[in-house]
């Protein structure tokens, strides 16, 4: 079948697998970059760079290994709590970087994922999420109770 737009010849079976070796390639490039990059630091950097986030050496390697993006989901259940992910991030930002630490280390990614996209996560989250207690916190913070 020839594409009249560009004048190619498709076949859906050369897309799929053209599509599936750039995501590929896409997923290699991620990793060899959050991997490159920490690989490029000297043993000495980067145990003092894991000493400011207080994690050790080889937590930091793991969490560089995780790839670009890997605390995206933390944005996303923020603006589903109804939280300005920026406005904490200028506020405090070691807050912002330790919930980033759990959102990272956190093992249920995929639970978090479909609640966020069943918009059910604000109901279900402390279910879940390492940082609800954290959350529960700004939470407080934003919409004080009344006093009595």
């Amino acid at each position: 079948m020839i594409n009249r737009e560009n004048r190619l010849p498709t076949n859906p079976f050369a897309e799929t697998a053209l599509k599936a070796i750039a995501d590929w390639i896409n997923i290699y490039r991620n990793a060899i970059g959050s991997i490159g990059e920490i690989g490029m630091c000297e043993p000495d950097e980067v145990m003092g760079a894991a000493k400011e986030i207080g994690v050790t050496s080889n937590q930091l390697r793991g969490m560089a290994g995780k790839g670009p993006g890997n605390a995206n989901l933390l944005k996303s259940m923020l603006v589903a709590l109804h939280v300005d992910p920026k406005i904490i991030a200028d506020m405090d930002p070691l807050v912002m970087r330790e919930l980033k630490w759990l959102c990272i280390t956190c093992g249920d990614k995929k639970r978090c994922a479909r609640e966020l996209a069943e918009g059910t996560a604000r109901e279900h989250f402390h279910e879940f999420c390492p940082n609800a207690v954290s959350l529960d916190e700004l939470l407080d913070q934003k919409n004080p109770s009344p006093s009595h």
